[in-house]
């Protein structure tokens, strides 16, 4: 079921809210998690009871680890959610590269990922983690932990939310008309920001994949695009994740801060996906050492964390490039070049941060790495198409409207303006007026074609 689906707005999402705020506090909890299984169920029937044979294990796992505080039960533990996690996702990836390694030609299995798999694993993840370093209080509930994995705003594409972030709401959050308001206000602009922006610009790069009428000013636009849809897609997913936790009284942490302004990739990875970059730090490259063990180790963590990176985004080899070549880069960064970049004009290191993210966005889109170099060379006119043709002209007309909007959306330029505006009392509410109106229009805009986010997956 998808956030923007009529099921999910006109029918699942007021159901919900009506009967958790109808019962009394104690079964708040029982709603929210028949509720999100329900949500999971209609879209993955069978892996329903896979997802809470999961939560079981960590629930027995979470609490052993408790009573003997032995290593080898957070092993076991661990390496079983991995395993799992390895054996949907990447048993094909491991089959096929045995084939082209030995020549041979084992079946594939062509298991069913279950959705949203990534980002439920690294919850558990963090939670028995976090039990074994006495970071949090075991979770004697099952209920309660089960709810906390399987929450449906944050179920199937984050943000990764950690336990220890909602641990006490899970017992007592506090429900308000401001929070419930602040909850649809940012669910609006998630809705708004995925069906006007994302979806718009995924047409544009369906364009572009679909013709052959290529030249080299499409693919600029391509790569451009790409690199919008990407950010507007996966924010607006986030946005209405925090929206709808703040209706039930939870409080996720945000999950971008305008990455494409930053002026240093370290920076940008500080904005962008901030609870998978910040998980990546503190579940594995602080536990490898980090930078307390000299330079040749701290480059070694960097380069297995970002393979790791790369490898969690998909089952392909243009996932490791892309998460390797982000390695790279941010180990040059901290070698040398970062102490260059602190003199350039912001405009020029802005620039040369959009330049490695589209071009990255590029190789993270393609289905292999032929066609990522295609489109790679084909921004600097060595497919020898024309430098710009009619067709190009026709979509970039087509088109001007929606990509102005989306470079001005990607800057903080526009959040500014509207604050500052909201400092007057009448514009005030004049704005308070028009967001529910421009809420109930989206809604409108929304039909049942299948358009979903691009990190479902994942």
């Amino acid at each position: 079921m998808l956030f923007t689906s009529i099921s999910f707005l006109y029918y699942f999402l007021p159901v919900v809210i009506a009967f958790y705020f109808i019962v009394p506090k104690k079964l708040k909890n029982v709603v929210l998690f028949i509720a999100s299984m329900v949500f999971y169920f209609y879209g993955e029937p069978k892996y329903v009871f896979f997802m809470l044979v999961e939560i079981l294990v960590a629930y027995i796992g979470a609490i052993l680890i408790d009573k003997y505080k032995k290593k080898r039960l957070l092993v076991v533990t661990v390496l079983i959610h991995i395993g799992l996690l390895c054996i949907f996702k990447y048993t094909d990836f491991a089959i096929s590269n045995v084939n082209g390694i030995f020549g041979i030609n084992l079946s594939l299995l062509r298991i069913a990922l279950p959705i949203g798999i990534s980002f439920y694993t690294f919850q558990i993840l963090s939670y028995v983690i976090d039990v074994y370093k006495e970071k949090v209080n075991v979770q004697k509930s099952f209920l309660k932990l089960a709810t906390y994995v399987s929450l449906f705003p944050q179920l199937i594409a984050g943000p990764i939310v950690r336990y220890e972030t909602i641990a006490e709401e899970l017992d007592n959050r506090k429900h308000s008309f401001n929070n419930f308001s602040y909850g649809v206000r940012r669910f609006t602009i998630g809705l708004a920001k995925k069906v006007l922006i994302a979806n718009m610009l995924g047409e544009l790069c369906n364009q572009f994949t679909n013709t052959d009428e290529k030249s080299v000013l499409f693919y600029w636009i391509f790569a451009i695009s790409y690199m919008l849809q990407i950010y507007f897609d996966f924010s607006a997913y986030s946005d209405m994740a925090i929206g709808l936790g703040r209706i039930f009284g939870f409080h996720f942490l945000e999950n971008f801060d305008y990455p494409y302004i930053s002026k240093s990739i370290t920076e940008f990875w500080r904005r962008w996906h901030i609870s998978l970059s910040s998980w990546f730090r503190d579940y594995v490259y602080i536990p490898l050492g980090g930078n307390r063990e000299g330079i040749k180790k701290q480059i070694r963590n960097i380069l297995i964390v970002w393979g790791l990176t790369g490898i969690w985004h998909g089952a392909s080899w243009n996932f490791v490039i892309w998460g390797l070549l982000f390695g790279v880069i941010l180990i040059i960064e901290k070698m040398f070049l970062g102490k260059y970049l602190d003199k350039w004009p912001s405009f020029f290191k802005r620039i040369y941060v959009l330049l490695i993210v589209m071009i990255s966005f590029v190789i993270f889109n393609a289905e292999n790495m032929g066609e990522a170099w295609r489109n790679i060379i084909g921004l600097f006119g060595i497919n020898r198409e024309s430098l710009i043709n009619s067709y190009t002209l026709y979509y970039l007309r087509s088109y001007q409207v929606i990509l102005i909007v989306a470079l001005i959306g990607a800057t903080p330029l526009l959040k500014n303006i509207i604050l500052k505006l909201k400092k007057n009392e009448k514009i005030n509410k004049i704005i308070n007026i028009l967001e529910p109106i421009c809420g109930v229009i989206t809604a409108y805009l929304v039909d049942n074609s299948y358009n979903p986010f691009l990190y479902f997956r994942f």
